[in-house]
């Protein structure tokens, strides 16, 4: 089983290698903090808020997938160059439909170097 990293607030670093290592191998979840139960919900996640991460034949953000708790909600691959080996902030929209009344949205991405990464979750409050 791999180790997978965790999240850590960057502010509260103070070398800038490890805020730039730390962000960059971070998935953030970015949605509406409310969706209508049964309709379409859009969920962006994407990898690094300030620190962009390579596309390297050796080193690229190879998944991203998206979790509410422990129930497995999207995933997607990606193969070295999709982002024409320029270091980029790796992004994807998944459209789920939230059929609960609350959702505690969590994505994991996977570098081919450094492992398993997960980011901060996000609440979303489902209204009928």
């Amino acid at each position: 089983m791999p180790t997978i990293n965790r999240y850590q607030d960057i502010a509260e670093i103070d070398k800038e290698a490890k805020k730039d290592y730390i962000d960059r191998h971070s998935p953030f979840v970015s949605c509406e903090t409310t969706a209508k139960k049964g309709e379409l919900f859009e969920v962006t996640v994407q990898m690094g808020q300030e620190y962009t991460h390579p596309d390297d034949f050796d080193h690229y953000i190879e998944s991203i997938t998206l979790f509410d708790g422990e129930t497995k909600l999207a995933h997607t691959s990606f193969v070295p160059g999709t982002f024409g080996n320029e270091k980029s902030h790796a992004k994807v929209t998944f459209y789920i439909r939230p059929m609960k009344s609350k959702l505690k949205l969590t994505a994991m991405a996977y570098c081919t170097k450094h492992g398993v990464w997960e980011g901060p979750s996000v609440e979303v409050t489902v209204e009928d």
